[in-house]
């Protein structure tokens, strides 16, 4: 499997791409500048000279060519940068791991987008793709940190239940990492808000605050 990564040149697209590639999967690092994803990879690769991290990069169209599709934009475009490859989307799990946050006078907000959720907005521009919600959780410093497990439960929510399967599978193959299945993608509202508490956690105690929910059976 090749997973492609949109607007993947940020923190989080290109801790993505660390942690999925330190696992053995083949990653597209995309984003609209071809020249701006080719000297990120070229920084990852230079940062991991012991590592063999198949890691190439292309512009979105490329990325979204791929078998599996995370999007790794900042939320307010992540909706537009998903139409722009609407035709390559169709029939394809689309991750999305974006969060509507504003900060505002020190302290991290959740926004509530038009749909709900970033992931519904990206599920309404893509109605023939499988989006799933899934990955807000985990701080960008914590993936890219390959060396180290994630100790993290990741939710995952979609109204598609192949999509969770699939994510999930994706998931297990991170060490540390434990996929919940969350339920329909209406719960991407909750999701993506409870995020701004566990920023606040971060920034008040100096941390990286990590989900792990108790009672479920592994």
């Amino acid at each position: 499997m090749e997973i492609g990564l949109l607007g993947a040149t940020g923190p989080a697209g290109r801790a993505m791409a660390l942690r999925l590639a330190a696992v053995g999967i083949d990653v597209v690092v995309g984003s609209r500048s071809a020249g701006r994803a080719a000297e990120v990879v070229a920084q990852l690769l230079e940062r991991h000279p012991d590592r063999d991290l198949s890691i190439r990069s292309g512009d979105n169209a490329e990325a979204a060519a791929c078998d599996l599709v995370i999007i790794a934009t900042p939320w307010d475009v992540a909706p537009e940068v998903a139409s722009t490859v609407a035709g390559h989307l169709g029939r394809k799990v689309v991750v999305c791991m974006s969060n509507a946050l504003a900060r505002v006078a020190g302290e991290f907000q959740p926004l509530v987008p038009p749909r709900g959720s970033v992931s519904a907005n990206v599920q309404a521009v893509v109605p023939d793709a499988y989006v799933a919600a899934a990955m807000h959780h985990v701080p960008a410093t914590e993936l890219a940190a390959i060396d180290e497990e994630v100790q993290s439960d990741v939710l995952i929510c979609s109204d598609h239940p192949w999509a969770i399967e699939t994510v999930s599978r994706l998931v297990e193959r991170i060490p540390g990492a434990r996929p919940l299945d969350a339920g329909r993608l209406s719960n991407a509202t909750a999701i993506e808000a409870f995020t701004a508490v566990l920023l606040q956690l971060n920034t008040r105690y100096g941390t990286r605050v990590a989900v792990r929910f108790t009672g479920i059976d592994d």
